[in-house]
């Protein structure tokens, strides 16, 4: 019997790299809004009392990226410059070019916007079809701003972050080994009682207990203290979080992050439908758990390569699920913005949480191979 553990994790929406990505993405959905063609390559730099939002935007739309950014951080909750950040009194830079023509001459012929390489993945382990660590450390830090949001839990700030250690016996999930919990507070907090109330109303309230034995390790705020947070606390980065984005570390990840690029980026809209790819082998019953990779190079339109390893679960051959794959699916940009609607303001929804495992994104429908 093969025996293993295996760690994943996930942040809030507070956490400084996620501020970063919800400013870059509410930015891009704003552009399409106004403008369903537009090229968004926006990123957004977070540190102490000020916000950077830099990059490449060619659009109709008319927008004001200073008013998104301060919008998304009081939506978070971002209200106090002397432990975090506050929406209200930061400073705010904009420094936003247009595409460079020697990127926009090759997506305007339905070409990719840069080469790379991108991967999709998908396991029967949760009704999801994900991991089984990283979808409940989603769930946790879901749990973790909803607690606060709604007052249930009224000490606790933005900036957190959830870690699930699932000891795997023959590749399947058997017990949470280890749960680990850091969430900021306000200052005059009784830690213990903060462990109990997130214990109860967190942990207990997400995680079905037969996952949990008195072996079951239960970590919170290990340091005994998290006041200062957010971009005081430590620089956010559009980008940063591409594990946290993808599989918790399950499965491989491409070279490029999501937030901030439109649909043209295939970084972006190619894991999309690898994911909706990998999802539909599973669920159709050719296997277990599937990877695929693809690459592309700038401005040609169809994959340079497919690649698929459903490590030795498949029930038909690998070769004929390539096949299925190539029949069924058109693999080149404008294909799958058509295929999956990616034209649409649809990506704040994707920033937090995950971009995989939301049963209402396009991506994560099941069909019929």
């Amino acid at each position: 019997m093969k025996k293993y553990f295996f760690t994943s994790e996930s942040v809030t929406e507070g956490h400084p790299d996620k501020v970063c990505d919800l400013i870059s993405d509410s930015i891009l959905d704003e552009c399409l809004k106004q403008d369903k063609y537009s090229r968004v390559a926006v990123e957004t730099f977070a540190s102490n009392n000020l916000i950077t939002i830099a990059g490449q935007i060619t659009t109709n739309a008319k927008i004001n990226a200073e008013r998104i950014a301060r919008d998304v951080l009081k939506e978070v909750g971002y209200d106090n410059e002397n432990t975090d950040i506050d929406y209200r009194t930061c400073k705010v830079e904009v420094n936003i070019t247009k595409q460079s023509q020697d990127i926009s001459m090759g997506v305007d012929v339905g070409g990719a916007g840069d080469q790379g390489i991108m991967f999709g993945y998908a396991s029967d382990e949760t009704e999801e079809l994900m991991p089984f660590a990283i979808s409940i450390a989603h769930k946790l830090t879901k749990k973790l701003t909803d607690v606060r949001k709604n007052k249930e839990i009224e000490y606790l700030r933005p900036d957190g972050k959830a870690q699930v250690t699932v000891e795997y016996e023959d590749d399947i999930p058997k017990r949470i080994d280890t749960i680990l919990i850091s969430n900021q507070h306000l200052e005059d907090v009784d830690l213990e009682i903060m462990k109990k109330e997130i214990t109860e109303k967190v942990i207990y309230k997400v995680i079905d207990k037969k996952y949990m034995d008195e072996n079951t390790k239960i970590y919170i705020n290990p340091t005994g203290r998290f006041v200062i947070g957010g971009p005081l606390g430590d620089t956010g980065l559009t980008g940063r979080k591409i594990i946290v984005d993808t599989y918790g570390g399950y499965a491989r990840h491409g070279g490029g992050a999501f937030s901030g690029k439109d649909a043209s980026k295939v970084d972006r809209s190619s894991t999309y439908m690898l994911r909706h790819i990998a999802k539909n082998i599973v669920a159709n019953g050719y296997a277990k758990k599937c990877e695929i990779q693809v690459s592309y190079a700038i401005g040609m339109s169809k994959p340079l390569s497919i690649f698929i390893n459903t490590f030795g679960t498949n029930t038909i051959a690998e070769e004929d699920i390539i096949q299925k794959i190539k029949e069924k699916f058109d693999l080149t940009p404008n294909g799958i913005i058509e295929y999956l609607d990616l034209r649409k303001p649809i990506y704040t929804k994707t920033t937090n949480y995950g971009h995989f495992g939301d049963k209402d994104l396009p991506w994560e429908k099941i069909i019929k191979l």
